[in-house]
């Protein structure tokens, strides 16, 4: 059986390019995104010639998390690129507090939920990769991207990296 991939935020971006990555590695893929264009990226990353699944299902949500987990049904996964993300754009005391709300649970929320659902078989079993895209963004202020460039502070220093790091080593 070929290793198991499971690429976030996949129908454009860093997201189509690391599941081509992948796909040429000889993964087969479940590619996830919000939006119906994950469908076209499926279609395009089957040239591949592995298994290609597509789900679209709303990572900013715990629902959508488990979607995508139920989706991957008992295959180990053997890579997981945790790239999903959203951006605000424009001065923070203009933003809706839906859109930033959405881009927090987007970056944060989620991202932490599926990798502490991910990370734990993997630990388990001693196997697995893990890729979160994280962001220059948040080393630095974004007069117009405040609440994303805090996101990608939260996952360019969180906790989860600590504990995951120091979890495989001792695995």
């Amino acid at each position: 059986m070929k290793p198991f991939a499971i690429i976030t935020g996949a129908s454009t971006g860093i997201g189509l390019e690391l599941a081509q990555i992948a796909a040429r590695e000889g993964y087969d893929l479940l590619v996830v995104a919000d939006e119906p264009r994950i469908d076209a990226a499926a279609d395009a990353l089957r040239q591949h010639g592995g298994y290609v699944r597509s789900l679209q299902a709303d990572l900013a949500t715990l629902d959508g998390v488990d979607q995508l987990l139920e989706a991957a049904g008992d295959r180990s996964v053997d890579l997981l690129c945790a790239n999903a993300g959203m951006g605000t754009g424009h001065a923070f005391l203009e933003q809706d507090v839906a859109l930033w709300r959405r881009s927090i649970d987007t970056n944060i929320t989620g991202t932490v939920y599926l990798l502490q659902r991910m990370l734990r078989p993997m630990v388990q079993r001693n196997a697995g990769k893990v890729l979160i895209t994280g962001s220059i963004a948040g080393f630095i202020p974004g007069s117009f991207n405040a609440v994303y460039n805090s996101t990608k502070s939260f996952i360019n220093n969180s906790p989860l990296r600590s504990a995951m790091n120091s979890r495989m080593r001792m695995a």
